[in-house]
C-alpha cells in the first residue's frame, strides 16, 4: 500500500511547538512519508525549537530577512515552496494557526490542488485588526483548508457558522498541551533556577509575575501605559514581588520598556528566553501577565490566573473557564487586577482552580489519526 505523502510547513516558534507532536507521531508511523519544511519566518526563536525537539527540517528555506516586510515574506514564501510542492505532490500539507506561513502555505498548496490539514483552526476574534495580521491569515487558511483541527467546541462551533461542513472538522483539544506536559518534565535550567534563588521565588519570600508583551497593537502609547502599571505594582509591593520581563527584540518594543523600566529594583528584564526556560519560570509564576495567544493557553495549562493585556481575544475558552482575564492596557485597570489577586486568596484561587478546556494533552495522537483515515 502507497504511503500518504504529508508535508509539514512551518515558520515561527509557536508553530513548531504546536507541531512538534504530531510531527514526532508522523515520523514513526509506516502509513506516512513524512517530511518538514521551514520557511524560517522567525529565525533564532524558530531554531531553538527545533533543537529542543530535535527536528530536523528536511529543508530549510532560511526566508528572514532583516525587517522584513508582510508582503515581501508573503512573495518569497510563495516562490520558494512551488517548486517544492510541484516536485514532491503531496497528499496533504499540514499548517498551524494563523501565521503568514500558515496562510501562504495553505494557498500554495490549493493553486496545487494539495489538500490542506489546519491545526488549531476555528480561532476568532472577529475583528480583523485585532490581531493583525493574524486574524485575516486564519479566516484564509478556514476557506482553503480541506480538514480542520478545532483545539475546542467554541473554535468548531465558529467553522460552523462560516458553513464549513461538520464532517470536515475534528475536536481534538490543543497541541500545545502536548508539548508542554513533555516540557514540564524536563529538568529546571541553570539560568531559571539561579534567577529565582536570586530573587527569593523559591524560598517563597517573594512572589514572581511574568510578563510578556509584544504584539503590533500594543506598540507606541500601550507599550507605555502597560509599563506604568508596572511601575506602580513595584512601588506599592516592593518587597513582596519581583516583575520578569523577558522583552522582545522588536525595537518598538525594547526602546519604551528599557527607558521605563530600566533601574527598577524588583523589576528584572531579560532578553527572549528560549521555551524551556520560558516554560520553567511560568511554572513559578504566581501570576502572568501578556499579550501572547500561545502564553494563554500554557498559564491555562499550568494552572497560573492570566491577565490577557489586550482588549479581545480568540481563546474566549479560558476567559470562560476562569483563568484568563482581559484588562486591556489602561495603568489603572492593570493595577487594580494584579492587586486584588495578590491581596485577596479566594480571588486568586477562583481563577487558579479550574479545568483545562484545551484537553488532556493527547491531540496529536487524534490528528494523526484523522490523517491516516483521511478525513
Amino acid at each position: 500500500m502507497a504511503k500518504t505523502r504529508v508535508l509539514t510547513i512551518f515558520g515561527t516558534r509557536p508553530e513548531a511547538l504546536k507541531l512538534a507532536p504530531i510531527i514526532r507521531l508522523l515520523k514513526i508511523d509506516e502509513r506516512f512519508d513524512s517530511r518538514v519544511i521551514v520557511t524560517a519566518q522567525h529565525r533564532e526563536m524558530l531554531d531553538q525549537v527545533l533543537a529542543l525537539f530535535s527536528l530536523h527540517p528536511d529543508q530549510d528555506l532560511n526566508l528572514m530577512t532583516h525587517d522584513q516586510t508582510l508582503s515581501a515574506l508573503t512573495a518569497s514564501i510563495f516562490t520558494h515552496l512551488d517548486p517544492i510542492l510541484k516536485e514532491y505532490q503531496p497528499d496533504w500539507v499540514i499548517v498551524q494557526g494563523d501565521t503568514t506561513t500558515a496562510m501562504t502555505t495553505a494557498l500554495a498548496a490549493y493553486y496545487h490542488h494539495v489538500k490542506v490539514a489546519h491545526v488549531e483552526a476555528g480561532l476568532r476574534t472577529f475583528d480583523k485588526w485585532q490581531p493583525f495580521p493574524e486574524e485575516v491569515n486564519r479566516r484564509i487558511v478556514s476557506a482553503l483548508a480541506d480538514l480542520h483541527f478545532a483545539p475546542t467546541d467554541w473554535a468548531k462551533g465558529n467553522l460552523l457558522k462560516e458553513g464549513i461542513s461538520q464532517s470536515l472538522i475534528k475536536v481534538t483539544g490543543n497541541t500545545i498541551i502536548d508539548t508542554l506536559n513533555q516540557v514540564t518534565q524536563l529538568a529546571i535550567p541553570a539560568e531559571i533556577e539561579n534567577l529565582l534563588k536570586g530573587k527569593n521565588i523559591l524560598n517563597g519570600c517573594k512572589q514572581l509575575i511574568t510578563i510578556t508583551a509584544h504584539r503590533r497593537e500594543n506598540f507606541g502609547a500601550p507599550i507605555r501605559r502597560i509599563c506604568s502599571a508596572l511601575i506602580m505594582l513595584a512601588k506599592k509591593f516592593e518587597e513582596q514581588i519581583e516583575i520578569v520581563y523577558p522583552v522582545h527584540l522588536n525595537p518598538n518594543i525594547q526602546a519604551p520598556v528599557t527607558e521605563l523600566l530600566s533601574g527598577i529594583s524588583n523589576i528584572t528584564l531579560l532578553p527572549p528566553l528560549d521555551y524551556l526556560p520560558l516554560i520553567h519560570l511560568l511554572k513559578h509564576t504566581r501570576i502572568i501577565l501578556t499579550d501572547s495567544g500561545g502564553i494563554q493557553e500554557e498559564a491555562t495549562g499550568l494552572g497560573k490566573p492570566c491577565l490577557v493585556l489586550r482588549e479581545v481575544t480568540e481563546r474566549p475558552e479560558g476567559i470562560e473557564a476562569g483563568i484568563l482575564k482581559l484588562v486591556g492596557t489602561d495603568p489603572d485597570n492593570i493595577f487594580a487586577e494584579v492587586n486584588q489577586l495578590l491581596t485577596d486568596c479566594a480571588a486568586y484561587d477562583r481563577m487558579a482552580n479550574v479545568s483545562n478546556p484545551y484537553g488532556d494533552g493527547h491531540a496529536a495522537e487524534c490528528i494523526v489519526r484523522s490523517l491516516a483515515a483521511g478525513s
